[in-house]
């Protein structure tokens, strides 16, 4: 799993982006790739996966205590 921290995420419009630790990259994600409700600033962990545009963050889940 890799884990990360949600940059920008706007649930009127259903998606968002999370920047990973590791690698600094951002990736899309979308509120149906969510298991937890997620937030600007949470720290998450998830998976990739590759899609037409590029990885996508799927399997996100928020860290509760990081």
């Amino acid at each position: 799993m890799k884990r990360g921290t949600v940059k920008f995420f706007n649930r009127k419009s259903k998606f968002g982006f999370i920047k990973d630790d590791e690698t600094g990259q951002e990736y899309y994600v979308h509120i149906k790739d969510t298991k937890t409700p997620i937030d600007e600033g949470d720290r998450v962990e998830f998976e990739l996966k590759d899609l037409v545009r590029g990885p996508a963050a799927i399997n996100v889940t928020k860290i509760q205590n990081p």
